[in-house]
């Protein structure tokens, strides 16, 4: 063993251990405000969602006169990972898109909190990294994509408590067809602890365990297969359609100011027709209806009104993620289609939460890791067939468009 190797375990031991410290407690500031923030938006409903376009032009001013390259959002931080050169990670990232985030959040838009979590996580380790590397012997160009990987991984850890797929998630988005085993190690110890950090100061993580899972025999094979060819359409979809309403919007109005002004009178509008704002926000209200955690029915059509709202919501401008919705999406659309597959509802609803994600994503691993550590063990044997022929046909287009194209999937 060299003193290289050493060292550099040392290093990413005491790295892995203060990002996953700080990225954690940041985690649970951004998390518990929104989710205090939702609960003010939905007691304000319809006469907040009417604000939507006018907190449009403030986030858009904002990033345009103080934020720097911070607009790019995850983009940024997958060009930066994968050595783009001409290209840096600002440290007043993570303000703004926490600020623009609960902004677009609390005036009704549609959208997820992912990628928040995944740009804090980023941003902190890339400043932190740069600082430490100066006091040590290692060589920042080969060590930089370690060092994000690990604040990814750090930041979808604590905001979701899935330590195992946030790890995975972290070596395995960057690029398609490869799973980089180079940050294991720290991205590992970041996850654990923001996990760690964040459950110990009282953010809440959504966890289920399935009770009524079939058993697995040919004829259930066949019908978890056939739904997940479906999920794999919705995922699909939902990458396709976000990558075009982008294109088009901008096509139709070249000002981002204009953009999302007008673009948000027609989210606003849609949100208050549709449910009065049952599609604002995360999606969690159609997670804990499709799960019976709250009451309420989940309808047929709710999985594609939260898609399109979702998209459009993102799309023009507005700030947040996409993988809570995702899961909104998979979820409710599972308990759609359960009736007709012939399976137990919450069962599919597991698989589809998963499944969509991992779709959407292009990650096979960390969408089966994510059902394993939400749904329970013995879910485990469907959820990797689910989301392995999810993944598989889903095409290779991602919601993430910087994301590299190593290998093709079949």
């Amino acid at each position: 063993m060299n003193k290289l190797f050493i060292k550099k375990y040392l290093f990413y031991t005491i790295f892995g251990i203060l990002v996953g410290l700080v990225v954690g407690g940041l985690d649970t500031i951004f998390g518990i405000v929104l989710i205090q923030i939702s609960e003010i938006r939905d007691k304000l409903m319809p006469l907040i969602a009417l604000f939507l376009p006018f907190i449009g032009i403030f986030i858009t001013l904002m990033y345009k006169n103080f934020g720097k390259n911070s607009i790019k959002g995850m983009n940024l931080v997958f060009s930066v990972a994968n050595d783009n050169k001409k290209e840096e990670i600002p440290r007043r990232l993570i303000p703004f898109v926490v600020i623009s985030t609960w902004l677009t959040h609390l005036f009704g838009g549609s959208a997820g909190r992912e990628g928040v979590a995944v740009q804090i996580g980023a941003t902190f380790s890339n400043s932190f990294g740069k600082i430490l590397l100066k006091y040590i012997d290692l060589d920042w160009s080969k060590e930089k994509k370690i060092i994000i990987s690990t604040g990814m991984a750090a930041g979808f850890a604590g905001l979701f408590g899935t330590p195992m797929a946030a790890t995975i998630f972290a070596l395995e988005v960057l690029t398609l067809g490869l799973l980089d085993y180079t940050a294991l190690f720290p991205a590992l110890v970041a996850s654990f602890t923001a996990y760690g950090t964040s459950t110990f100061l009282g953010l809440p993580h959504f966890h289920i365990d399935i009770r009524s899972i079939p058993e697995m025999n040919f004829k259930n094979i066949v019908l978890v297969v056939i739904a997940s060819l479906f999920f794999s359409i919705v995922g699909m979809s939902f990458a396709i359609l976000l990558k075009l309403f982008k294109v088009k919007s901008q096509k139709l109005f070249s000002s981002p100011v204009k953009r999302i002004f007008y673009g948000g009178i027609i989210v606003s509008v849609l949100i208050i027709l549709f449910w009065n704002g049952r599609y604002s926000g995360l999606g969690t209200n159609l997670i804990n209806q499709s799960f019976g955690i709250t009451d309420g029915k989940i309808y047929y059509y709710d999985w594609i009104l939260k898609l399109l709202l979702t998209v459009l919501t993102l799309s023009i401008g507005f700030q947040g993620g996409e993988v809570t919705p995702l899961f909104a999406i998979g979820a409710s659309f599972g308990v759609f289609i359960a009736g007709f597959i012939g399976l137990p509802v919450m069962f599919l609803a597991a698989i589809g939460y998963s499944a969509v994600f991992g779709a959407a994503t292009n990650t096979f691993l960390a969408s089966f890791l994510i059902g394993i550590e939400v749904f329970g063990y013995k879910m485990a044997p469907f959820l990797f067939l689910g989301c392995a022929i999810s993944y598989l046909f889903s095409g290779e287009v991602s919601i993430y468009s910087e994301q590299k194209k190593m290998n093709p999937k079949i």
